[in-house]
């Protein structure tokens, strides 16, 4: 193996989300790896991903990628649960010997796999998620014997992005969308959007106390840091990391929504300029 340099160490860490949503898993990348640097970049422009087809979303997810590699990375985490489900196997292959990557579906499989009991385990996620079979699949390999019940919630990430007040429409939609699980008898659930960690105390009530609930935040900050550390590359332990980030659409829109998912301040949001979508974002 290569020896690692000093400046492979001290380059960032990279993660794109579709929108906002992917400022949880950020925050709690901040608080397990406070010695590391990130970029974050959000594609509010073409936001929600839910609801497009998989070929598209492989276009945005490569993208995004090769943008943000471009500036420097010493690891890309993939934020974003659309974009992992129909894009995952072609970014494994264009990164190929140039970076490694973190990406959600698989961390939280495992730890569900580890949380269930009765081995029912729930999934809520966007319409294209819950089409690719993704989390099946990853399922299906940390824990061979456990069922997924899968709902498709495509009201819940638009709901929850408007970063208006929580409103009973709101508390409708999530007791709508729990309710086939409830009747599953599921004893976990996977939350296969990073926008729905915002509404997870609505959740919980909807689910029961006994519903173990497993978002991708913790789940990806143990998979970077295990990462870092198995490729050499973890930053100085005794420094203060710094992070900025990166929009699509309106840097002030992202900066004033977003801060309410980062529950840090976010400072200053730099545009950048990706392709047009192939229709309306």
């Amino acid at each position: 193996m290569r020896p690692v340099s000093s400046t492979s160490k001290s380059l960032p860490i990279a993660m794109f989300d579709s929108g906002v949503g992917g400022l949880t898993v950020l925050h709690e990348c901040l608080v397990s790896l406070p010695h590391e640097d990130f970029v974050y970049l959000g594609d509010t422009a073409r936001f929600p991903y839910g609801n497009r087809e998989a070929a598209e979303l492989r276009e945005f997810a490569l993208e995004l990628a090769e943008l943000l590699l471009a500036d420097g990375a010493k690891l890309l985490v993939v934020a974003c649960n659309s974009a992992t489900a129909a894009a995952l196997p072609q970014l494994r292959e264009a990164l190929r010997g140039r970076v490694g990557m973190v990406a959600v579906v698989e961390p939280e499989s495992r730890l569900a796999a580890r949380a269930t009991s009765n081995g029912h385990v729930g999934l809520l996620a966007t319409p294209a998620t819950v089409a690719s079979g993704a989390y099946e699949r990853a399922l299906e390999q940390a824990a061979p014997d456990a069922r997924l019940h899968a709902v498709a919630c495509p009201e819940l990430a638009p709901m929850i992005q408007e970063g208006s007040e929580v409103d009973q429409a709101l508390v409708d939609a999530v007791e709508a969308y729990c309710r086939p699980l409830r009747r599953a008898e599921v004893d976990t659930v996977i939350l296969g959007c990073t926008h729905y960690p915002l509404v997870r105390p609505i959740l919980q009530r909807a689910l029961g106390r006994r519903v173990t609930i497993v978002s991708s935040g913790v789940a990806i900050a143990e998979a970077v840091h295990a990462e870092l550390a198995a490729r050499g590359i973890e930053n100085d332990p005794d420094r203060r990391g710094h992070y900025s980030f990166l929009a699509t659409g309106d840097p002030e829109a992202f900066r004033q929504v977003g801060t309410r998912f980062l529950q840090m301040p976010l400072g200053e949001v730099r545009q950048v300029a990706v392709k047009e979508s192939r229709r309306a974002a």
